[in-house]
């Protein structure tokens, strides 16, 4: 493992989040939410834009999947909830492992402001993102019932190449915890969960394999909690 960060406000680990979550796992740790978005399973990288991205961190195989939810069932207490992002490419895959650990309640569409590229004449315009939702047990949401189709604006992908927008990472934490509780991102990339949980008043705990996006996400979420009087220490 490698550098952790903790505050009032959240945790994070640079490290391979399935040795982290052993350790979490073995301090007797537990969560009340976990939102969070693997790689794909696609290599992917994106062309669109000038400055291009690295290639996302284990993202060319889904081998890591079934142990990951495995995981995240053992860290999440009785009567939770998960949302777990994905595309159509490997959908049959990450349904297979979630239905085995979860109760799939809905495959939630992220509807997107703008369509992506892809085959431009053999293919229609991809213009949303899929989000497994599940329960542990049995757990009622907080606040009015939505649709299982969100519209929320994509980020531009300024500080990740897969960046998912707040405001629809912040309808999940408040749908699905209370202030004070926990929410954990296992694949966190630039903290995105983490400035949701912040905005919300949730405890954040994040881990993140490639220390540039982790060197990120602490500054970001070190940023967003500054007007709260949070406390920035590492271990």
């Amino acid at each position: 493992m490698g550098v952790v960060i903790m505050t009032k406000h959240y945790a994070l680990y640079n490290g391979d989040c399935l040795n982290v979550m052993d350790d979490l796992i073995n301090q007797g740790i537990t969560v009340d939410a976990i939102i969070t978005d693997p790689p794909y399973g696609m290599n992917y990288k994106s062309n669109r834009r000038k400055d291009k991205y690295n290639k996302i961190e284990n993202d060319a195989a889904l081998d890591f999947l079934d142990e990951y939810l495995k995981k995240c069932n053992a860290l999440l207490k009785d009567n939770t909830h998960i949302y777990c992002f994905c595309s159509w490419h490997n959908i049959d895959e990450f349904k297979r492992s979630f239905e085995r650990y979860f109760k799939l309640k809905n495959i939630i569409v992220w509807e997107k402001n703008v369509h992506g590229t892809g085959d431009l004449k053999g293919s229609y315009a991809p213009k949303h993102e899929f989000i497994l939702f599940g329960h542990k047990g049995r757990r009622l949401r907080n606040g009015k019932r939505l649709p299982d189709i969100i519209q929320a604006n994509k980020t531009g992908n300024k500080l990740h190449p897969t960046q998912k927008p707040v405001d629809l990472l912040q309808v999940f934490v408040e749908q699905s915890t209370d202030k004070g509780q926990t929410v954990l991102d296992g694949f966190m990339g630039s903290g995105s969960t983490g400035v949701a949980c912040v905005n919300t008043g949730r405890y954040f705990i994040g881990v993140e394999l490639d220390e540039s996006y982790f060197k990120i996400a602490s500054n970001r979420l070190e940023q967003v909690t500054s007007d709260k009087g949070g406390h920035h220490g590492n271990v």
